[in-house]
């Protein structure tokens, strides 16, 4: 087996990534969460934050690694000598895109091969936008994020 890389913003973590992550590291042998920074964007929360709240969901799931990386995920990828990147699909819509990044990560680095994982079903709806969404309104989160994100949404809307 390998290393997988599993990527994203992760702003915040939702029950859909904690689900993709604990399957991936019954696969791997170990998995890389990878939080992305992007310079131009600004989130919620900011990468530190980000990281903290995957450590407090997945750093206990035995061979997973809470990280970040700015850049190229294919440099990225050279450097932690990972040749998996695992990407979520909730829905047929997010085929074409994945499908795409897949394509571009291969050519600039063909020893990295993408693995596709379909959310489990009682997630495939969720994503983070919608969470932030819905927790700024007043709705509530709790079927949709761990607890502790709950609670660093709660912390972050209500200032």
């Amino acid at each position: 087996m390998s290393k997988a890389i599993y990527p994203g913003s992760f702003d915040p973590v939702t029950n859909g990534h904690v689900n993709i992550i604990e399957r991936a590291a019954r696969i791997f042998d170990g998995v890389v969460v990878a939080v992305a920074t992007n310079s131009q964007k600004t989130g919620m929360f900011d990468v530190g934050e980000r990281m903290e709240m995957l450590k407090a969901c997945v750093g206990s799931v035995p061979g997973v690694e809470v990280d970040s990386f700015e850049g190229l995920l294919v440099d990225y990828a050279r450097r932690r000598e990972a040749t998996i990147v695992i990407r979520g699909l909730r829905a047929v819509s997010d085929f074409e895109y994945e499908f795409q990044m897949a394509h571009m990560n291969h050519q600039l680095h063909p020893m990295l091969e993408t693995v596709f994982m379909v959310t489990g079903t009682t997630e495939f709806y969720i994503s983070s936008q919608l969470v932030k969404e819905v927790a700024r309104l007043g709705g509530s989160v709790d079927e949709l994020v761990p607890a502790f994100v709950r609670a660093e949404l709660k912390r972050k809307i209500d200032g």
